[in-house]
């Protein structure tokens, strides 16, 4: 497993990446992109793998040239459905007993950070965990640990995946011609990442409030010593 600076490399660099690798195997890059958003997607242990930026970074690619966007945006769009319809099974199967059994891979504090979410917008939540790293990782297991209705899961994901991928898509392929924009992309990528997480920075503040008066009157309800 690379190192953290090799990794934030590989995130704020991922244009460059993306052109070697396009260089180097040609056709078989699109594979790689619609394994790399199936297993974020897809698979509740890999939610560190590169989501927004990847498909800003395709995008922009695409604008110059370098790779078909549409061609890539179609294949991540489709890896994206499967990805969220495999995650939604393996929830409805295994569900909370992967925190007990694997806690390392599968993290409460990811889970609860998701149920917070569905608490707060319900089954939007697949829309809206689409724009938001690790929770779109999360989202599905949960809806499949909660046995939502599958149809309804099912239109939320299409939708989900659909905005997600034609907006950051699209985004990159027009800002990404810019001239500011290809002379800082990486600025750009890493204000994507930025942004991004904002959103689970802001969960994670609220839920750390929220079980802080839960904590002082628990200890306040313990008998005296």
């Amino acid at each position: 497993m690379g190192t953290l600076p090799q990794i934030l490399d590989l995130l704020v660099h991922l244009n460059r990446h993306l052109e070697a690798l396009v260089s180097e195997h040609g056709a078989w890059i699109y594979g790689l992109l619609f394994l790399i958003v199936f297993c974020e997607t897809g698979l509740v242990v890999t939610p560190f793998l590169p989501g927004d930026s990847l498909l800003f970074a395709v995008g922009a690619l695409g604008g110059s040239g370098v790779l078909d966007a549409v061609w890539a945006g179609a294949l991540m769009f489709a890896a994206a459905v499967l990805g969220d319809a495999l995650n939604y099974f393996i929830g409805s199967r295994v569900g909370e007993k992967a925190c007990a059994r694997w806690p390392r891979w599968v993290r409460r504090e990811h889970l609860d950070r998701t149920h917070c979410f569905f608490e707060r917008y319900g089954g939007k939540t697949i829309v809206l965990a689409r724009f938001v790293p690790i929770v779109r990782t999360f989202a599905p297991f949960v809806a499949g640990a909660g046995r939502m209705n599958y149809r309804r899961f099912l239109v939320f994901n299409v939708a989900g995946a659909a905005l997600w991928v034609v907006g950051i898509v699209g985004a990159g392929f027009t800002l990404g011609q810019l001239p500011w924009v290809r002379d800082h992309f990486s600025t750009v990528v890493l204000g994507i990442i930025v942004l991004s997480l904002v959103p689970v920075a802001i969960e994670f503040v609220r839920a750390r409030r929220a079980a802080r008066p839960a904590a002082i009157s628990n200890q306040a309800a313990l008998p005296p010593q």
